[in-house]
């Protein structure tokens, strides 16, 4: 018998472990690398951000748009390779939230988690919208009337809502496979009329539109801000920690792989958009609809309708991987104590966190609905719901980016380069919040500003109030997926975590 036949059959006694996970209730070890990196995929939306981005970018920044976009790819990567130290060292199925807790303690976790809270539920709202508005457009092709609906739009959100509600429900397995399935087939058009419109312009590199003269250092800062909102929720994938096979590998790869594919077609998108208008002798800025426009203009009109129904799959996958990562930031909130124990309720046969799916859809249809009501339409709803996610998003990287530097140093692991990558991230994403926020305050979309300042100011109240009431939440937040017996070897029982949830 050999020495591993004789351990395998007389473990010897690993004493202290834990029976079940702090986050046990969710579909532990159950999904593999290509459902890990559907959700960071998804959540980003590469196939909508590269066909509306560009144009929002150039409105700001003008001749440096393309740098922009390289900027923010660049940015982005300092912070994807920073969230790694948290992401190789510990599955937490609250993702950034969990991890500044462990570096920054419990204020600035809760902080985190807040700013979480925004940016994950206010883009799933501006994602239901913008597939309810491309949806009304593609129908208004063949019914007119339609085109302009807010009535439909808001009907759209609904049903939409809904549908999130039947995939999330089901499990993370399905909510992945769909999300996969539909971002690849909008990538994969995009990629097609992207390497179509640049065979158009016949070979050689067109200098002209990487020309980064006549950009003032505010335009530039500014676009690269807005150019960053395309790549926002990359990180996402870390909120499956509890429910990856391989945690430690999978998700660094996820987020890395994410941020790099992505920036990749944002910057061919970029270009062949810049060079399509500059061979008409017209500004990108110049069509609310450039890709269209290009299209129509080098006679392939009939990509039109796959364009139109392409986004809305984009922003449908987005609106289901947002929504799968806010739950289960309200279910590590939940098991922490810091909000609701029901909101840590999961399914017992379909281990998806039931409570918070079934709480959070339907305020994510609820608000934007009232939201075009009220307001002065869709896209300027729109626009309000991506500021406030975009700030709650910049937030919650400054946070990771200057925690992931304590928590290091704590234990003896912090090396030179991690902590300059962290702490130029950190600064240029703390200034770029700074100029974003007092850009966007002065413009049509400034309610999106004041909606995130209230929203972190009422939560922050609202947690030195209860932790008033429970002086232990100083210490104890920041739940995460734990070794238990079921890992190991002759693995005897430990203390067992008591959330005092029923069915979890």
């Amino acid at each position: 018998m050999t020495a591993l036949e004789r351990a395998i059959a007389d473990p010897p006694s690993v004493s202290g472990v834990l029976d079940r996970s702090p986050v046990s209730g969710l579909a532990r070890r159950s999904i593999g690398f290509l459902d890990v990196l559907a959700q960071s995929v998804s959540a980003v939306a590469p196939s909508a951000a590269a066909i509306t981005f560009p144009s929002i970018v150039a409105a700001v920044a003008g001749d440096g748009t393309f740098w922009a976009v390289a900027g923010a790819m660049l940015l982005s990567l300092l912070v994807a390779t920073t969230v790694n130290q948290f992401t190789r060292r510990m599955s937490a199925t609250g993702s950034l939230y969990t991890f500044v807790s462990k570096g920054l303690g419990t204020l600035a976790g809760f902080a985190t988690g807040l700013a979480m809270f925004v940016g994950y539920a206010f883009v799933a709202m501006f994602s239901l919208t913008g597939c309810g508005l491309f949806l009304a457009t593609l129908l208004g092709t063949f019914l007119p009337a339609v085109q302009d609906s807010a009535m439909l739009v808001s009907a759209s959100i609904v049903a939409l809502a809904a549908v999130c509600f039947l995939v999330l429900a089901r499990g993370i397995r399905l909510s992945t496979r769909v999300t996969l399935i539909v971002e690849s087939a909008s990538v994969a058009l995009i990629l097609v009329l992207t390497i179509a419109m640049i065979a158009r312009q016949g070979g050689g590199i067109h200098w002209p539109v990487l020309s980064i003269g006549g950009t003032s250092p505010r335009q530039f800062a500014t676009g690269a801000v807005l150019a960053l909102m395309a790549f926002v929720g990359f990180e996402s994938a870390s909120t499956l920690g509890a429910e990856a096979r391989r945690p430690f590998a999978s998700i660094p790869r996820a987020i890395v792989w994410t941020v790099v594919a992505s920036g990749v077609l944002y910057l061919l998108s970029t270009y062949s958009q810049l060079v399509g208008f500059s061979a008409l002798g017209r500004s990108i800025t110049s069509s609310s609809s450039p890709v269209n426009a290009l299209a129509d203009a080098y006679g392939l009109t009939w990509i039109g309708l796959l364009l139109d129904a392409s986004i809305a799959a984009s922003f449908f996958a987005c609106a289901i991987a947002s929504t799968t990562a806010l739950v289960r930031v309200i279910f590590s909130m939940s098991r922490d104590g810091l909000v609701p124990a029901a909101l840590g309720r999961t399914h017992p046969r379909l281990k998806t966190p039931i409570a918070a799916v079934a709480v959070a859809v339907p305020v994510l249809a609820i608000v934007p609905v009232l939201a075009i009501g009220f307001g002065r339409g869709v896209w300027a709803a729109m626009e309000v719901l991506l500021v406030a996610s975009a700030a709650g998003y910049i937030t919650s990287y400054v946070l990771v980016c200057v925690a992931v530097v304590v928590f290091l140093r704590r234990i003896g692991e912090l090396t030179f380069w991690v902590g300059v990558r962290a702490i130029v991230a950190a600064v240029l994403l703390g200034v770029g919040l700074v100029v974003y926020l007092l850009d966007r305050s002065t413009s049509d979309s400034a309610a999106g500003v004041w909606i995130f300042l209230v929203i972190i100011s009422i939560g922050m109240i609202a947690y030195r109030a209860l932790r008033a009431r429970r002086p232990w939440l100083r210490h104890t937040i920041g739940v995460y997926d734990e070794t238990t017996l079921q890992d190991l070897l002759g693995g005897s029982p430990g203390p067992s975590p008591d959330h005092g949830i029923p069915g979890s």
